[in-house]
């Protein structure tokens, strides 16, 4: 429903003078009637809930510490830099990550949409601005026996929807929510990326390890093989016993070649996450465990957790940004009013143009709450919100399971490793027994070999549990948040 009013200021004539009295009748009879709708209106809305949702955290089940919590609790403010990965001191993991920074083609990508939820704030705003519309134009005819007539016409347009119950402004602060909503996604992208890189170039080295260490068993196997045909030829061994080690040897080169295979696959991971193409990073070939040193990571509060994490930033601003929506939905339901403003000029002669002139201004006001859709928008939004805020609580759930599963990891992968070491540290002295033995010829150059090859297999299972301990080292960081500073989610102030 809209009631229009309209009023029309031409240039002086004589017979708009004398109708001016019952102009002005018409003029009071409209206000009255738009006053008469405006009442009818408010009254009708009294029924409505027209309250605006506050922004609040959405309750999750509470998580007072940690399972694998120190002795001594330490804010992770106090113990993650931002640049957490350098605590490996690896100056090759540092420059990795930084042309990854620069040239990942994912957190580009998060980038530009970070400049497009700006540009939608700039959107949205338009909306409480008015719009001009300028028009000229001519007009040329011509009928059969008479000459041709040209018409000339100048007007411009006026329409301003008045947004006096701030509707528009909760669509920009809906906007905004969405804008930070995405910063805090490219942060979480960041943290993902250095994350991958990390454990990416950690792989490359344990397979780079783990290839000179199955290129060393397999030279001694060699060895073992020339004894066993040099027995098998005085008949001291059955032909079989030669066969199988020919079969181990190949095994073994197939292992060999699956190693390089896999070395050569988390190299071409690890130039996509730099931003070259694949085999065009070439990573110097070095060993795990001498390269990269493992921190130790105090835990952050869980309290912290919330506030710092990106994933969980992004997804309570995605929280207000639904309430906005639900508050600009309410507020449509009240009564807009528009304005419409006209002014023009037409003439036969194009020099007579701007002597002319006529203006226009016609208010109307709009009654949204007999349509229907306005309604239902509301319900829509408000069962949005229920999603969005279940999707928070799911978020911050993963998130608490995501810091207690890395936590059970490191201190279970701490205590295997220590075993692990125990176990490495007893096959080398049995392994330097043997070799005295062997000297004393109390034992077969063979026996020396089988001990070697236990002590080849304690060497990378180790090996394999300190590649390990670093990802959930990595892990964890990334799970609290990597250092970023806790963020205060709320509109913003203008």
């Amino acid at each position: 429903m809209r009631a229009t009013l309209s009023l029309r200021h031409p240039t002086a004539s004589v017979e708009r003078r004398a109708s001016r009295p019952a102009a002005v009748r018409t003029l009071n009879a409209k206000r009255s009637l738009i006053a008469s709708l405006c009442a009818a209106l408010l009254a009708g809305c009294a029924g409505f809930d027209m309250t605006i949702p506050e922004h609040k955290r959405p309750e999750t089940p509470a998580k007072p510490a940690f399972s694998q919590q120190p002795a001594v609790s330490v804010s992770a403010a106090e113990t993650i830099s931002p640049e957490w990965w350098k605590a490996f001191n690896d100056p090759y993991l540092d420059s990795l990550i930084a042309r990854a920074i620069a040239g990942n083609f994912d957190l580009k990508s998060l980038a530009a949409r970070i400049g497009f939820a700006k540009a939608q704030i700039t959107e949205a705003r338009a909306g409480a601005l008015p719009i001009f519309d300028i028009a000229a134009g001519t007009n040329i005819e011509k009928v059969s026996s008479q000459r041709t007539s040209r018409t000339y016409s100048l007007g411009t347009q006026v329409n301003w929807d008045l947004d006096i119950w701030g509707s528009v402004e909760k669509g920009v602060q809906a906007q905004q929510a969405e804008f930070r909503a995405t910063e805090a996604d490219w942060r979480a992208g960041y943290l993902r990326l250095v994350s991958d890189v990390s454990t990416t170039y950690f792989q490359v080295l344990q397979f780079d390890e783990q290839i000179a260490r199955q290129r060393n068993a397999l030279a001694k196997n060699q060895q073992i093989l020339t004894m066993f045909v040099a027995m098998r030829q005085n008949g001291v061994i059955p032909e079989t016993q030669v066969v199988r080690q020919r079969a181990e040897i190949s095994r073994m080169n197939k292992d060999l070649l699956e190693l390089q295979r896999s070395r050569d696959l988390a190299e071409n991971a690890l130039s996509t996450l730099v931003g070259v193409p694949a085999k065009e990073l070439r990573v110097p070939t070095g060993r795990l465990q001498d390269t990269v040193q493992l921190p130790s990571v105090p835990v952050g509060l869980p309290a912290q957790l919330l506030a710092r994490r990106p994933d969980l930033v992004a997804a309570e601003y995605r929280v207000l940004a639904t309430y906005n929506l639900i508050g600009q939905a309410k507020l449509a339901q009240l009564p807009s009013i528009s304005l419409t403003g006209r002014a023009g000029s037409a003439s036969f002669a194009l020099n007579e143009l701007l002597r002319t002139f006529t203006l226009g201004l016609a208010p109307s006001i709009n009654l949204p709450v007999l349509n229907p859709g306005v309604r239902a928008r509301v319900t829509t939004t408000e069962a949005q919100a229920q999603v969005v805020e279940q999707e928070y609580r799911r978020t911050v759930m993963a998130a608490f399971e995501e810091v207690e599963n890395t936590l059970v990891n490191l201190d279970s992968r701490r205590k295997q490793k220590d075993e692990l070491e125990r176990q490495l540290d007893q096959l080398k002295m049995v392994s330097a027994q043997v070799a005295a033995q062997l000297k004393e010829g109390l034992v077969s150059q063979l026996e020396l070999f089988e001990t070697e090859r236990s002590l080849l297999t304690a060497e990378l299972a180790v090996l394999n549990q300190h590649q390990l301990l670093l990802a959930d080292t990595v892990t964890l960081y990334k799970a609290l948040g990597g250092g970023w500073p806790p963020v205060v989610v709320a509109n913003e102030k203008e």
